[in-house]
């Protein structure tokens, strides 16, 4: 604000004490103290109601955001961005109307017959199930002897 160093202070001293004298000196001082302290005095005061009336403003503008968030829907703000003339909810709507189609129903089942209870299978059966079965060999001819062969070609 006011830039006034100790040079500026000391000449300021120099000419209130020529012109003010060293007798009323002391009073004019304290005068001039009494009007700083006013004047800081309302200074203070103004900035505590500037601050007031920022505080106040805050805070309106807080309420006016926690309204509009108590306010707001999800589902209209969705339904408004992705399909705002209602085009895309009239394709999907199924009309009341249902006489036309036919709806496919499974064919009812016969009830199953009661059975009586069956005893569990027996281990060592299902062991003999389970043992692999090798088919038997087949009988084929003797191969004839060298011997016999001969006799043949002869």
């Amino acid at each position: 604000m006011f830039d006034i160093g100790w040079p500026e202070f000391a000449v300021i001293l120099v000419v209130a004490l020529i012109v003010i004298g060293p007798k009323d000196l002391p009073r004019a001082l304290h005068t001039v103290g009494k009007w700083v302290r006013k004047a800081r005095m309302l200074a203070r005061e103004f900035q505590g109601n500037v601050d007031e009336m920022v505080r106040q403003a805050e805070l309106e503008d807080l309420k006016k955001q926690v309204e509009q968030a108590r306010g707001f829907n999800l589902k209209d703000q969705l339904t408004e961005a992705v399909d705002p003339d209602g085009g895309l909810k009239d394709a999907f709507t199924i009309e009341d109307s249902l006489e036309d189609v036919e709806v496919a129903r499974p064919a009812p089942q016969p009830a199953k017959p009661a059975t009586a209870a069956v005893p569990p299978p027996d281990p060592a059966a299902q062991r003999a199930d389970m043992t692999p079965t090798v088919p038997a060999p087949t009988q084929t001819a003797p191969a004839p002897e060298p011997a016999a062969v001969a006799e043949k070609r002869s």
